[in-house]
């Protein structure tokens, strides 16, 4: 898509994103940046080539999408924490890794009782724990809020990221509520068509939440005016505004920009082509 804001006429980058402890990652098409505060106090940056597992198939193959930019993303991040040393990953935090641990335990003693739709829904439930108490500390909560701001006032054209809402109409929390909801339903009409399913089922049951919430998630960006499309991001927006997003400071704001700054540079190197941005990605 092409910009009309300003005096910009290149093409707009469809970016996504995560925040970390200290900074913030941004992936475009062909490429991710990240930058992040130094125990020194310095705002160092690294960027590189995105790992590409099945580009034809990310662009073009409906339910697959979803899952391919999902393990993309996981396999980032590995890279980006080896190439930003000072980066620190929202899972960095003894809190959050016990979280991580008795959620497991807990969804597993759930998993050996009578299947119910509120047995079900709790499971699902479960899973947001880690990211609960990831958020917990302000300062994700606010590099969260960065990367709404600096991508979202990059796409108005503005300039300003101060300006702009810490919330954001592609945030990543709009899938929460669909996946919770098809993970769910689907564990439990797995449970009343098999009498002991097995982990390769219910992983399958998995990832059709995943694929079928990305579908929802796409379609309601290209359909953003409809009811059906305002009902799937209100859940998400809720989220965002009262526990995801904090307002930064202009300390973090300045992480940010560098990392924006870094995306757009290294996009532009590579020869970015309009026609390769594909379907619309989380923040």
């Amino acid at each position: 898509m092409s910009a009309e804001n300003g005096d910009r006429s290149e093409p707009v980058l469809r970016l996504g994103g995560m925040a970390l402890r200290n900074g913030l990652l941004i992936h475009g098409p062909t490429s991710w940046s990240a930058a992040a505060r130094s125990r020194s106090g310095e705002v160092e940056v690294a960027s590189g080539p995105k790992p590409a597992l099945a580009p034809g198939l990310v662009t073009r193959v409906p339910l697959l999408r979803g899952p391919i930019r999902l393990a993309e993303a996981f396999l980032l991040i590995p890279v980006v924490r080896l190439r930003l040393r000072s980066a620190r990953l929202p899972f960095e935090d003894p809190k959050v890794i016990g979280a991580m641990l008795a959620a497991s335990s807990l969804s597993r003693a759930l998993r050996g009782g009578r299947t119910t739709a509120g047995r079900e829904a709790a499971q699902a439930a479960l899973g947001l724990a880690p990211a609960l108490v990831a958020l917990g500390d302000r300062d994700l909560a606010a590099y969260h809020g960065v990367e709404h701001k600096a991508i979202g006032a990059y796409e108005a054209g503005s300039g300003d990221p101060a300006a702009a809402t810490k919330e954001h109409e592609r945030c990543g929390s709009n899938l929460v509520a669909p996946m919770l909801v098809l993970s769910a339903a689907g564990q439990l009409v797995l449970d009343r068509l098999i009498e002991s399913p097995g982990s390769v089922a219910r992983g399958t049951v998995g990832v059709a939440s995943v694929s079928l919430a990305a579908e929802m998630f796409a379609w309601s960006e290209r359909n953003p005016d409809t009811t059906a499309a305002r009902a799937f991001h209100r859940p998400g927006h809720e989220i965002q505004r009262h526990l995801a997003t904090k307002e930064p400071t202009p300390e973090q704001l300045e992480v940010g920009v560098a990392a924006l700054e870094e995306i757009l540079r290294v996009e532009r190197a590579a020869g970015f082509d309009e026609s390769e941005a594909g379907e619309p990605r989380p923040t």
